[in-house]
């Protein structure tokens, strides 16, 4: 029993010479970085394509980047940063060019910008977790 759950632990990596985890990381700070890596063209298009886009167009919705300059203090405000820093660099990069970091409430589409930007974050950490495990060997 104690080998049966070594071989579960082990992973056979069909990346080459690329770790799951350096994928894994990739992946999660450059949207489609890891399955660009891993040659995985389509995939990468459609994984950094969707999150490059939704997150652009909740900016451009008014949507703004929680993190720790916001008034706001409470449980959520964590939930939605810790979304949002799903996005990656974009997330950091727009916080360093102080882009979606004001909240822009007069704005009637600044709620829905708000979950653009959530989303994108989202998706990406599932789009990372894929990489991961296309590199580990678990998924085709």
């Amino acid at each position: 029993m104690g080998s049966s759950m070594a071989a579960k632990i082990e992973y056979q990596t069909s990346s080459g010479t690329h770790s799951p985890w350096l994928i894994g990381i990739l992946a999660l700070l450059i949207p489609g970085g890891g399955h660009l890596l891993l040659k995985r063209f389509s995939r990468a298009v459609a994984a950094g394509g969707a999150i490059w886009i939704t997150f652009i167009v909740g900016i451009m919705l008014g949507g703004h980047l929680y993190g720790s300059s916001n008034t706001a203090t409470g449980f959520l405000t964590y939930v939605f940063s810790f979304c949002n820093m799903g996005s990656g660099l974009l997330y950091f990069i727009s916080r360093v060019m102080s882009v979606g970091t004001e909240e822009r409430a007069y704005l009637v589409t600044s709620e829905y910008g708000n979950i653009f930007i959530i989303v994108a974050g989202l998706l990406n950490y599932i789009f990372a977790l894929d990489a991961f495990d296309i590199a580990a060997g678990r998924k085709q």
